[in-house]
Formats: structure tokens, C-alpha cells, sequence
């Protein structure tokens, strides 16, 4: 049992006993309490605002009610003290011991440490990338890739049961396009001059898949119609594009589990039963000859258009069967990961999952900012049918798998980020990424040099008193933490959290062993067995913590590393 599910249960019966006593309404929602951690050291390990949030429903000061909740709290090994700060805030000290028998649940657990069951009966979809299979990903897809892949890998740890999908829009106008440009580069093959369309996709990826074509249909292509060898090139360039993105996305340590194609939304005839449903049941009407869903009674800026006048579907539609087959396999939760630049289609496809008879909290969109490649100081120039743009092939051969991952999660999906390509292949403690690995790896060392030296590592006869210096507490506290990071990050589909947490702790962890070489105090193998046996202890465990966490982010734990500076 973590912390702070020991300090909830300890204010949910404080807060019980006042209730009996008279003093607070028997109303309070008591399974609301929320902990955080203080601004500044001073003010405690542990501080709670509740006084504050039931000040009025008490009808007494904020104070005066701390005061009221703090003496029905009875001594313990937990809590040190309590202060009660400024209008009412409730601060406590935790016992020091308590954070260091953290480290027995973690050694216990494992590769389990920090798991949870939040939802473990909730199915959850996460359709992520769905890049349209026209030409190479860039970075920008590979932030989006990568962030949808550590989201599932954080919510499966978190105890749901995730699905990840890959949704191929291959129908529409930009498989047109795609058809027409290869045909016309094969044509330049054939010896014809070609005025190339500016619409069509430049890439010299093109010209190769033409050069392709003809390597395989050169006799077959001469005999076809123009329209027959569109529809030829559009299916080999199609279908050889969307297996590179499989295997980029593979080298990045990415699979999705289902790869659901838009064209079998039209074969099936998915999008008319959907249409169906959401007409049957009042969401649609007809205005100058167009079928309209009123997607402004859910909460959208205008209402939609489902079938042009000329009788074509329009995107929207077969969005609206999409999400319908989702929920129809049995998806208690969906969520999309999309560019930013896809915002304005947030509420029209809220509105559609509610009119599919969905509550809205069943759906959440999620919207990744724009990724900025930077080399030498200056950007690097990205367009999809340019010929100049980097691939995430390019990144990831330049950096590795490992550090383009990293990098993709350094901030917030929220906010744009520089993804640096100076820094991403330095070697050295300025990578975060390496910075990370090595602190693992030189974990692994110490425990090589111990055994060098004959000293046998007894896991099961723990003196955790021997622990003293604060730096041993504040680790043994951030490893403690895990667990809530893990949960919060889930909560908040943040995995960036995991990537924050995890280069603080290696801060402290690299500090610590840092100072054993300037004081014996904190030498790790020492003439002591008993501390020596402690202090291994410690370190074994932050081990653990590092590598579920890498776990999660799809980085590996090396156990061996050398830095460029030594």
C-alpha cells in the first residue's frame, strides 16, 4: 500500500470520527481527498487543501477545521508530525522509515512495481498514426507514433486492456493522386516527357515504386488502359507504402494490433447502416438536396453535410461508421490520436459518438502538437510532397531507436517541441536519454564490482535503519512515488509524466553516487557489510524502478555503457 493511499485512509477516518463527533455534515464527500506534494521542502512531504475544500459545508473557518480533522489523527509509524499552514492547508512530515520501506514493496513486485487496476475490465481502442498510406512517415507522424505507443504501454500498465489500431484511409482523393503520380513517373520510365503536376507527390519515393512497376509489370503495363494502369499503380504503390510504414514503425518498437482499412467501410456497406441509424433516430435531415447531421445539438459550431448534392459521401460519413464499428466490437473507450491541425474536428465527432447513443466521455481525442526538426541551429524543412523533407527513417537511423523515442516524449504533446538533432546523437550527460541508460548501467557495475570483490549481496537481511544520509531518504521517497506517477499519468493521458519522473530520479540516483567519491559516507561498497549490504539494497531497487519505466517508454536497459568524455 503506497503513501498516500495509507495517509488517505488515515484522513477518511479522521474526517469519520469528526462526523460522529458532530462536528462536520455527514454529506462530505470524504473519497475526494487530494495529496500533493508541497512547493517548497519546509512545508512537508505530504500536503492536503481539504480543510479548505469543506470550509464551507463545516461552516467554520479553514483553520479551525484542520485543527478539528488533525486531533482525531492518532500517532503512528507513518506520519513524523503535522503543521497546519497559512488559511488552513495540513501539511505532513512523513517518518523517514516509512519511505524506506518502500523499497521492500518494490523488491517484492518487481517488473509488477507501480501496476495497477484502475479499469481492468474497461476495453480501450487507441487508433494512433493512421498516416494516409501516400509516401514516407515524417516526424511528425513519428511524434503521434510514439506517444500513442507509450499511452498503451502506460494504460496497460495502469491494469486496462488495450487495443491498438491503425486506421488506413485508403480511399478518397489522395489515393487518386498517389495512383495518378506513379503512373505518370512510369510513363517518364517508358521515355515519355511528362509536364509533372504540382499536385501530385514529388517525393523521389515516387519515381522508385514506378521503377518498381516496371521491374515487375513492364509486358502487362504496355497493354493496359490508362485507367487500368492508374488503378495498377495505385494498388502495388499502396500496398508497398503502407508495408514501409509497418516496418519503420517496427524498428521504432511499434506494432498496432489491427490495421482496419476504410475501404472495407464501403464494401461492407458500414457507412449506409450507419447513416441509417443516425437518420432513424433523428440526427439527420435533408437541405438543398444534401443529407445534413445536426451535429449543433451536440455542442458543434455548424452542422455537417454526410452526402453532397451531387450524391458523394463526404469524409465525415465515413468517419461516423468507423467510430460506429468501434463501439459495436465492444470498445467501452476510444481515443484518437490526432495533429493538431485535425482540432476542428473534435465536437463533430463527439457529436457522432453521441448520436451513435454513446456518452461523450466515451470518446477522447487527443491532439499532438507540431514537431520541429532542428539541425546545426536552423529547421529542417518538412513537406509530404516535397523531395525535401526528413523521414522518421532518417531520424531514427541518424539517433536510434531508443533516443527518438525519448526525445518525442521530452514535453508535453500539448506544446510544440525542437526535436534536437545535435543533442539526440551526443553521447553524454547532457542526452537525457543516455543520461538515463548510463545511471541503470552503472547500477550494473557496482553490482559486478561487488561481486569482483567477493562481497555476497544478502537481499533478505536488510538493516533499512543504516540508511541515514537525506539523499538515501529523498530516493528511497521518489521511488515510493511510482506508483502515483503512473496512476496520474494514466488519468491524464500524459506519458510524458513517466519520461519527467524518470530523468529526476537518475538526477538524484547520479548526485548520490556522485558524492562517494569525494565522501566515504556515501561509498557504496565499503568495509561494513551491513551498510554496504543497505546501500546495494537501495540501489537495487532504484534499478527496478529505471527499468519499469524505460519498460513503459519501449527504451532499453543496457548494462553497459561508455560516455564520450571519459
Amino acid at each position: 500500500m503506497t503513501i498516500h493511499t495509507q495517509l488517505k485512509n488515515i484522513l477518511q477516518h479522521a474526517i469519520s470520527k469528526c462526523q460522529h463527533a458532530g462536528h462536520l455534515p455527514q454529506e462530505l464527500p470524504i473519497n475526494a481527498i487530494e495529496l500533493n506534494a508541497p512547493k517548497q521542502v519546509s512545508h512537508g512531504d505530504i500536503s492536503c487543501n481539504i480543510a479548505m475544500v469543506f470550509a464551507k459545508q463545516a461552516k467554520m473557518p479553514p483553520r479551525k477545521l484542520a485543527d478539528c480533522i488533525v486531533s482525531t489523527i492518532e500517532p503512528g509509524t507513518l506520519i513524523d508530525h503535522i503543521e497546519i499552514a497559512g488559511p488552513g492547508f495540513i501539511n505532513f512530515f512523513i517518518n523517514p522509515q516509512a519511505y524506506l520501506a518502500i523499497l521492500h514493496d518494490i523488491h517484492d513486485q518487481q517488473e509488477h512495481y507501480g501496476q495497477g487496476v484502475l479499469s481492468k475490465d474497461k476495453k480501450v481502442q487507441i487508433e494512433f498514426v493512421s498516416a494516409n498510406p501516400t509516401g514516407p512517415l515524417h516526424i511528425g507522424h513519428g511524434r503521434g507514433a510514439v506517444y500513442g505507443d507509450t499511452l498503451a504501454s502506460l494504460l496497460t500498465f495502469a491494469g486496462y486492456d488495450v487495443s491498438k489500431e491503425y486506421y488506413v484511409n485508403d480511399a478518397g482523393n489522395q489515393m487518386t493522386t498517389l495512383g495518378k503520380s506513379v503512373y505518370l513517373r512510369v510513363l517518364e520510365q517508358l521515355g515519355t516527357s511528362i509536364d509533372f503536376p504540382e499536385d501530385c507527390y514529388q517525393g523521389n519515393y515516387i519515381t522508385d515504386l514506378a521503377k518498381e512497376i516496371m521491374a515487375i509489370h513492364t509486358e502487362s503495363f504496355n497493354e493496359l488502359n490508362k485507367e487500368s494502369a492508374i488503378a495498377l499503380c495505385l494498388d502495388f504503390a499502396s500496398k508497398a507504402i503502407l508495408q514501409q510504414i509497418k516496418d519503420d514503425l517496427a524498428k521504432l518498437g511499434i506494432t498496432h494490433d489491427v490495421y482496419y482499412h476504410e475501404k472495407s467501410l464501403h464494401a461492407d456497406s458500414a457507412i449506409d447502416a450507419a447513416l441509417l441509424q443516425v437518420k432513424r433516430d433523428g440526427h439527420v435531415y435533408e437541405k438543398d438536396g444534401a443529407l445534413w447531421f445536426n451535429t449543433t445539438a451536440f455542442g458543434d459550431d455548424k452542422d455537417r453535410v454526410l452526402r453532397k448534392a451531387n450524391g458523394d459521401l463526404t469524409y465525415f460519413s465515413a468517419d461516423i461508421a468507423y467510430h460506429k464499428t468501434k463501439y459495436d466490437r465492444g470498445f467501452d473507450r476510444v481515443i484518437d490520436i490526432w495533429g493538431a491541425d485535425h482540432a476542428g474536428y473534435v465536437k463533430r465527432m463527439e457529436a457522432c459518438v453521441q448520436a451513435l447513443g454513446k456518452d461523450k466521455s466515451q470518446l477522447n481525442t487527443v491532439l499532438i502538437q507540431l514537431v520541429n526538426l532542428i539541425q546545426d541551429g536552423k529547421p529542417v524543412s518538412m513537406s509530404t510532397r516535397s523531395a525535401t523533407y526528413e523521414t522518421l527513417a532518417d531520424v531514427r537511423n541518424e539517433v536510434g531507436k531508443d533516443v527518438c523515442r525519448y526525445f518525442f516524449l521530452m514535453r508535453s504533446h500539448h506544446a510544440q517541441l525542437d526535436f534536437d538533432l545535435d543533442l539526440a546523437k551526443q553521447q553524454t550527460s547532457d542526452n537525457p536519454v543516455f543520461y538515463i541508460q548510463y545511471a541503470y548501467a552503472r547500477i550494473c557495475s557496482i553490482f559486478k564490482k561487488a561481486k569482483e570483490e567477493n562481497h555476497i549481496y544478502d537481499s533478505c537481511n536488510i538493516d533499512m535503519e543504516l540508511l541515514t544520509l537525506p539523499e538515501e531518504i529523498t530516493l528511497a521517497k521518489t521511488c515510493g512515488a511510482f506508483p502515483s506517477i503512473i496512476t496520474k499519468a494514466a488519468n491524464d493521458m500524459e506519458p510524458h509524466r513517466i519520461a519527467f519522473y524518470l530523468l529526476e530520479l537518475t538526477r538524484l540516483f547520479q548526485s548520490y553516487y556522485s558524492q562517494g567519491r569525494r565522501n566515504s559516507c556515501y561509498k557504496v561498497i565499503g568495509n561494513n557489510k551491513k551498510i554496504t549490504d543497505s546501500k546495494l539494497y537501495l540501489l537495487k531497487n532504484i534499478q527496478v524502478v529505471i527499468k519499469n519505466g524505460l519498460g513503459i517508454l519501449g527504451l532499453s536497459t543496457p548494462e553497459y555503457m561508455t560516455r564520450e568524455e571519459e
